[in-house]
């Protein structure tokens, strides 16, 4: 079968990296109905940044550095779409290697990078512990409230969505 007869399958399943709110079951469950399979998994060359004014994280390569966290494993592509959506224009969906944490396997797997390299908002670290118990309840609030714009038939695209948030005050 040639790779585009493949990726044009409905049974073409992906492995997403995730190092951020979609590490939480909870955030899966809301996005995706279900939670999938997962295992621990380390990035290594890139850095899980803070974000001023936000409360999901960023990474970025950067030499020498890694990101420990999880591969969400057979995910669809309705699934993959959804995922895209909710990552928007604010980062870019790319192939990494990872090395899963119970198997030393090496994997290789799409995951999501912020897309601007010099973003002057990026510092330190973030912390997924700190972010379940400050931010997690409010955060699956504000996904469910994006799942049911996505779901309404004449939904504008997010980037329509956020750019009009934004204008408001204009």
């Amino acid at each position: 079968m040639s790779s585009v007869a493949m990726a044009n399958s409905p049974s073409a399943v992906h492995n997403v990296f995730v190092y951020g709110s979609l590490m939480a079951e909870d955030v899966c469950r809301v996005l995706l109905n279900r939670v999938p399979q997962s295992s621990t998994a380390t990035l290594n060359g890139y850095h899980r940044y803070s974000i001023k004014g936000r409360v999901y994280p960023a990474i970025l390569p950067v030499e020498n550095k890694k990101v420990t966290g999880k591969v969400l494993l057979g995910i669809t592509d309705p699934e993959l779409h959804i995922l895209d959506e909710f990552e928007d224009v604010e980062y870019q969906r790319g192939t990494v290697e990872v090395s899963l944490m119970d198997s030393s396997e090496n994997l290789r797997v799409h995951t999501y990078v912020w897309s601007d390299k010099n973003d002057p908002n990026l510092y330190g670290e973030w912390d997924f512990e700190v972010w379940k118990q400050r931010h997690m309840e409010d955060f699956i609030k504000m996904t469910s409230g994006f799942m049911e714009e996505l779901e309404q038939p004449e939904s504008k695209p997010r980037v329509a969505t956020y750019e009009s948030f934004y204008q408001q005050d204009g």
